[in-house]
């Protein structure tokens, strides 16, 4: 498992909300990471509690095995299904496999119904991913939120669900958007994401996490991203700022270090390089519509 996945809590999260936008549209009934050893793990779907509900299910170490419609296949490291409960299936760690490790997020609502039938009718209930695809990393962002108690109601809930939806429609809809990342450069995101407020973080370590050489690393990195190492750690610094910013408690020269700057003089000359305004400015300026991330240049 890479290691930037590591700080997240192994465990599964139940969720209870009685918001009607939860059933016409879409929210999440559980979500987990978790590592099965034991062979009573065994889930029919014609013989559970749950009605109406969407499973995916991604194999990240070890077999798991499903079977739907009499059809069974071998779960390996990439793989994924995606099933309806209840339905004519059953999943399971069967004999021949020491563990299953796997993420997973069920959703219930309308929309994730629809969406379900739309890509199995397209794609099949077993589909593939890489690690570092969208639907799979987001998944992990929203462990990683709940395991650290920052979701916290059903308006929150329903649009992290949405949002993994819609990264599953991308993803199998629309190819010409949906360019694929390589898996050094994915390596590379995740680390700047998860060491960002570190001043000393220097691109030697960011091309270390890569795997790469540096001169291929850094052309590699720019014909995918389209911008530098260094300046898109500038922007996810900058972009961690403006939420921060939200907080009045917070001065200035805090946020600066808590995203990775060495003072808040250097923070206020690159943020008013990147927004047109100083922190304290833009942090005052009732004129500006309050955003989490900013998209500049």
């Amino acid at each position: 498992m890479p290691n930037n996945f590591l700080p997240i809590n192994r465990g599964t999260y139940g969720f209870s909300f009685q918001e009607l936008h939860q059933e016409r549209i879409v929210g999440i009934y559980s979500i987990g990471w978790e590592k099965q050893t034991n062979y009573s793990y065994n889930w029919n779907g014609l013989y559970r509690n749950e009605s109406d509900v969407i499973v995916f299910q991604y194999t990240l170490q070890g077999i798991g095995e499903i079977t739907v419609k009499n059809k069974t296949r071998r779960l390996e490291p990439g793989d994924a299904f995606f099933i309806k409960i209840p339905s004519d299936h059953c999943y399971r760690l069967p004999e021949y496999s020491d563990e299953w490790e796997f993420v997973f997020i069920t959703l219930s609502g309308k929309e994730a119904i629809r969406c379900y039938e739309t890509i199995t009718k397209d794609f099949g209930h077993t589909l593939q991913f890489e690690l570092y695809d969208s639907p799979v990393i987001h998944i992990f962002d929203i462990l990683e939120k709940v395991s650290s108690d920052q979701i916290n109601d059903s308006y929150e809930t329903a649009s992290f669900a949405f949002t993994f939806l819609m990264k599953l429609q991308q993803y199998f809809y629309n190819t010409k958007n949906n360019k694929k990342i390589p898996e050094p450069i994915a390596k590379a995101l995740l680390f700047m994401k998860s060491e960002y407020a570190n001043p000393s973080l220097s691109l030697d370590e960011i091309v270390e996490a890569s795997g790469l050489s540096k001169y291929y690393f850094t052309r590699l990195f720019n014909k995918t991203i389209n911008i530098t190492p260094m300046k898109y750690l500038t922007k996810i610094r900058i972009d961690n700022s403006i939420e921060l910013l939200k907080n009045k408690d917070l001065t200035v020269e805090e946020i600066a270090l808590k995203v990775g700057f060495i003072n808040g003089n250097y923070f206020n000359k690159v943020f008013r390089s990147s927004t047109g305004l100083s922190a304290g400015k833009y942090r005052n300026n009732k004129l500006l519509i309050s955003v989490d991330r900013l998209i500049t240049d």
